[in-house]
């Protein structure tokens, strides 16, 4: 019998934090940083990541899709942007840390620029 594979984080759902969990730590990262390698984790505290586009047009549109998808999973990453890039900061504001949540809408995001074709 082979070890059920793990759910893939961008089909799952942010849970919502009532901050009586501790924040991930070490190996439960870790874990987790598998599935989106492109991201980086930041002193424990949250992931981030940054793109680079053409235009101020092209940043703007991707952070428009990031806010629909925050939106909808009712968690929102902190974004800062302006001609040319984009750099989005993930993590739990309750717990002043990371949670399973984060790394699920970092896949989530992540999906839509493997959706685009374009590596950015």
């Amino acid at each position: 019998m082979t070890p059920e594979a793990p759910e893939e984080l961008h089909v799952k759902n942010c849970i919502s934090c009532s901050g009586e969990i501790p924040p991930l730590k070490g190996a439960d990262l870790d874990r987790l940083h598998i599935q989106i390698p492109e991201w980086s984790i930041e002193d424990e505290h949250h992931l981030s990541r940054k793109w680079s586009f053409k235009n101020f047009i092209e940043a703007l549109d991707f952070v428009n899709q990031v806010a629909v998808i925050a939106e909808a999973e009712g968690h929102h990453p902190d974004i800062s942007f302006s001609w040319g890039w984009v750099e989005i900061r993930i993590f739990t504001h309750k717990l002043d840390g990371l949670t399973e949540s984060d790394f699920i809408l970092a896949a989530k995001i992540q999906r839509v620029t493997e959706e685009d074709g374009e590596c950015r």
